[in-house]
């Protein structure tokens, strides 16, 4: 298990209403949520500061996408995003090497 740190912060209410509801809805711990925001907020990040960004859309059969689903489900730190954009590089590292 990876060591862990407390974060605490003060917020305004609204807001505080708005990431609990959001994070009940998600079926996740508030840690687990609050980690894949922030992973998320971050990888947003360094994806600003790449020269360009393109967007690539696939279909995929039902099987798979549950499949790929209840992984993303077992590894909450996991985004779609980047479970996928690894895979690739992954792939495209395997086959020029």
């Amino acid at each position: 298990m990876k060591e862990t740190k407390s974060l605490c912060a003060k917020i305004p209410i609204e807001l505080h209403n708005k990431v609990r509801t959001s994070q009940e809805e998600s079926r996740l711990t508030l840690n687990q949520y609050i980690e894949n925001l922030l992973i998320e907020y971050y990888q947003m990040k360094e994806m600003k500061n790449m020269p360009q960004t393109r967007t690539l859309a696939l279909q995929i059969s039902e099987e798979l996408f549950l499949r790929i689903k209840n992984y993303l489900d077992k590894n909450p730190q996991l985004t779609q995003k980047a479970f996928i954009t690894d895979l690739i590089i992954k792939a495209l590292d395997e086959a020029e090497s």
